[in-house]
């Protein structure tokens, strides 16, 4: 028999290669439980990370990046799903926030973009990350920490700050009051003291570093989607 996953010969009720079993079993309410207990055990995983995200952010990143790789939830799967809880609550709450935020009657370019990102924040968080970690190697030049790394960095803080609008979000919808210009504030305090403490939580300078990244790694962001809105309206209307 052949393995109807790899076609490799089967010698036992394992597959050698890939581990895939000769036999599935039935889809029953063991099986049910199985995944369910996956999916909880996935919830633990994201709390967990939440927790030590809000309590110790520098430290449990280094440790992260440096020591033990599965204590956290991956960076690409938090900033993923908390971009999702975020969408999420603002469906559910209709808030509208200050994160990225572009109105335009004239139907440009530019405004599709950032309707796009929008819609896609998941991917669009990891996009703006880049645009961060751009500057923040160019402010924290002397560390070790290559580009890759510090991405790594920005999913998990960006991750949240998408948290942090959510719960603002949520909070705006119950009172109607206009709390997402504040959300904006704690996120970017978060977002500084997060940063900051990764690289040299004693350094004053080291919180400066990490606004400025912040702030410039946005607004560089936001000029290119602009840059490219307009040169794609020029090209086509020539």
């Amino acid at each position: 028999m052949k393995c109807k996953n790899c076609d490799t010969d089967l010698t036992s009720k394992y597959c050698p290669n890939c581990g895939q079993p000769n036999e599935l079993k039935r889809i029953d309410g063991h099986y049910i439980i199985h995944e369910i207990e996956h999916v909880l055990h996935f919830e633990r995983g994201i709390l967990y990370t939440i927790r030590e995200l809000i309590t110790n952010p520098g430290q449990n990143v280094k440790n992260y990046l440096n020591e033990n790789r599965t204590r956290l939830v991956k960076p690409i799967i938090f900033i993923v799903v908390t971009s999702l809880i975020y969408s999420l609550c603002s469906h559910f709450f209709h808030f509208q926030d200050g994160y990225v935020s572009y109105l335009d009657s004239t139907k440009s370019t530019t405004s599709e973009i950032f309707k796009w990102i929008q819609g896609h924040l998941g991917y669009s968080n990891i996009i703006i990350g880049l645009f961060i970690a751009l500057w923040t190697k160019l402010f924290f030049g002397k560390y070790k920490y290559n580009i890759f790394e510090i991405l790594i960095l920005l999913c998990f803080v960006i991750g949240m700050g998408m948290l942090i609008y959510s719960v603002f979000g949520i909070l705006q919808g119950i009172t109607h009051f206009n709390l997402m210009q504040f959300a904006g504030i704690v996120g970017l305090i978060y977002t500084t003291w997060a940063v900051g403490q990764f690289y040299d939580k004693r350094k004053v300078s080291s919180y400066f570093k990490a606004f400025f990244a912040y702030i410039l790694g946005m607004l560089t962001f936001a000029l290119a989607v602009i840059i490219v809105g307009t040169l794609t309206d020029l090209i086509i209307k020539h």
